[in-house]
């Protein structure tokens, strides 16, 4: 996924340095088994194929071939680096998924982890991550990638959202960074008393990426879309918690915080209203800076933009989708034991740290994301993925999610009427429920 590189103490720098975790081009040479010496490194004369994902940057390129030389010094084995364009991800996974040349290890998305590994395309790690510098990684980060007991790849680096808002209309209109939900809702109803009716206070997310925003409302308030018993899935929509940031969610447009015309707007089409002045908060991320100022012809910029953590009810921060790139050994891989060697090298502290900071995401370890957060820019993002979590790890979340829209049809229904939450939630959590257990 894409991640902002947030590197200095100020937005404008930050939006500068937009970037992408997993980048550049290039392999270290290859070498012919016939030339191994016998009593040399464990795993002189191999070759691995390593997938990394995305386009190049000399950060990136730097960094993989550094981890590529320390492997080869390390183990003796060679590393051959293919670099796939996102608009081709999907594609050769498929391919070598049915069967096609595929890569020994391979960087991967963490929302990808549960389709694929429904596919058999990724080899069981549980043994990377059950010891060595692995265990200091925190549970919650595992949750895409631990299925049915089993752990199929390691978190390398995250991402989380946060609240971008108009620093100088805060200012302008004597408003302090809300430190609560209700200091959330004053804050957008000042901004649209001041800045007109038009404005969306804090914008209301009914699009394909809705769920970024309920979902942190209803973890937060201690909710969850489903929990797995035994085989099953089972909804859990209908419970107090989720209830609590449901309501939250509608709330934004039956308090009037958010237009009740723009029910099905996504996260880029509030970005360009946000752009044109129209949205003074909304849920989102760094790499947004970039085209805002693109959008606004260079008006909107710098000290103009400012971020902080969405506020819980009760105060404090509240939970996060966890985002982020893992890394993983591929079920068809021809050098298996050496491939989970190069991933625990990889996904190691020093490395996976490295892997992190360098390429513009959050790193895993808790102490090095705690160092992160001493630069105030980075506080807000590192404070949101502290708490991350995700989505139910089922490759028929996608579905649910986007294709059938399940929890944004719900919130239709109560915002316009249709329904009460009760009944939208009920009807939702059946429908989740068939979605997840189908087969």
């Amino acid at each position: 996924m894409r991640i902002a590189k947030i590197t200095a103490t100020t937005v404008t720098t930050a939006a500068l340095a937009l970037g992408l975790a997993a980048c550049g081009s290039g392999e270290t040479p290859e070498s012919s088994p016939s030339a191994a010496d016998a009593s040399g490194p464990k795993y002189a004369g191999k070759t691995l194929t390593f997938w990394r994902l995305g386009d190049s940057n000399p950060e990136a390129q730097k960094y993989t071939d550094e981890l590529a030389a320390e492997f080869e010094k390390q183990t003796g084995a060679k590393v051959k680096v293919e670099w796939i364009p996102w608009q081709h991800v999907n594609d050769k996974f498929t391919a070598a998924a049915a069967g096609g040349a595929g890569p020994d290890v391979t960087e991967i998305g963490n929302d990808q982890v549960p389709l694929w590994q429904s596919q058999e395309a990724l080899e069981p790690i549980t043994d990377i991550v059950a010891s060595g510098d692995q265990t200091q990684i925190p549970k919650n980060l595992m949750g895409l990638e631990t299925i049915d007991g089993e752990t199929y790849a390691v978190p390398w680096g995250g991402g989380s959202r946060a609240v971008l808002y108009r620093a100088d209309w805060f200012k302008e209109l004597k408003i302090e960074v809300p430190k609560s939900w209700d200091e959330l809702v004053a804050a957008a109803k000042k901004i649209q008393a001041e800045k007109g009716s038009d404005v969306d206070g804090f914008a209301f997310n009914g699009g394909s990426d809705a769920n970024h925003l309920l979902g942190a409302l209803a973890w937060t308030a201690g909710g969850e879309y489903a929990v797995k018993e035994g085989d099953t899935w089972v909804g859990k929509l209908t419970g107090p918690g989720f209830k609590t940031g449901f309501a939250q969610y509608t709330g934004l447009v039956t308090d009037g915080l958010s237009s009740k015309s723009r029910l099905n707007q996504n996260t880029t089409e509030i970005r360009t209203r946000f752009s044109n002045n129209k949205v003074g908060m909304y849920l989102t991320a760094a790499w947004d800076l970039a085209t805002i100022e693109e959008e606004s012809k260079g008006k909107i910029k710098g000290d103009k933009l400012a971020f902080f953590p969405l506020p819980s009810q009760a105060g404090g921060e509240a939970q996060s989708f966890l985002g982020g790139n893992d890394i993983a050994v591929w079920g068809t891989a021809k050098e298996k034991e050496a491939a989970k060697e190069f991933v625990k090298l990889a996904s190691g502290k020093e490395w996976g740290v490295k892997y992190a900071t360098d390429g513009g995401l959050l790193p895993v370890y808790p102490d090095a994301l705690a160092k992160l957060a001493e630069d105030p820019v980075q506080a807000p993002f590192a404070a949101a993925f502290a708490k991350a979590k995700a989505f139910p790890a089922d490759p028929q979340w996608t579905e649910a999610n986007e294709t059938k829209a399940v929890l944004q049809n719900a919130a239709r229904k109560v915002i316009e009427g249709k329904a009460s939450a009760d009944e939208a939630l009920a009807a939702a959590n059946k429908e989740l429920e068939d979605i997840l257990n189908a087969s």
